[in-house]
């Protein structure tokens, strides 16, 4: 009788057991290789940069922009070139040499396409794999117009044209709306 108590006490322990762990195994988090790779990866911040929009030998207007990036840990500190300089001159060659961003449609900007010219754009200038992703904080146009009637009279706020919505930086806290 003894031993019959007994395995039903053990019957009892290891389906208790099994039970348990089984539920804890559901109920655990799924990890998502996304965010695997996010930890393996630096938040560079970007300037502010002011870009001219020239046309027909004038200045018409300036691109405000700030381009950071997402890098593997260590690779920023590895560069012989400084980054920022180099971010600066790969955005005058992108927004003045070529009409990337045609001001009368910035609805049909191709926020994607930019993003990615200027991720393979920078890793062939700096010879390899380093940026993984680019992220566009701000990409404003204020035309030359609006900057000369506001310009002295200390009266008038000009607000750029919002091209794209910005992304916000790593572990920032979200702006509030005005």
């Amino acid at each position: 009788m003894i031993k019959l108590v007994i395995t039903g006490l053990w019957v009892c322990a290891v389906t208790l057991a099994s039970v348990y762990f089984s539920v804890q195994m559901a109920t655990a988090p799924a990890t998502n290789p996304d965010d695997a790779k996010k930890a393996q990866q630096e938040y560079v911040k970007g300037e502010s940069i002011n870009v001219p929009v020239i046309a027909n030998g004038q200045v018409n207007g300036y691109f405000i922009t700030r381009i950071s990036f997402m890098m593997e840990k260590g690779k920023a500190a590895e560069l012989q070139t400084p980054l920022t300089e180099l971010t600066t001159d790969q955005l005058y060659s992108l927004l003045v040499g070529n009409k990337t961003i045609d001001i009368a449609h910035t609805a049909s900007f191709d926020v994607a396409g930019f993003r990615n010219d200027i991720k393979k754009k920078m890793n062939e200038r700096l010879g390899g794999d380093y940026v993984a992703d680019v992220l566009v904080e701000q990409l404003d146009y204020l035309s030359k117009d609006e900057i000369n009637n506001g310009a002295g009279s200390g009266k008038k706020t000009v607000k750029p044209v919002k091209i794209v919505q910005g992304d916000p930086a790593p572990d920032a806290e979200p702006k509030p709306a005005n």
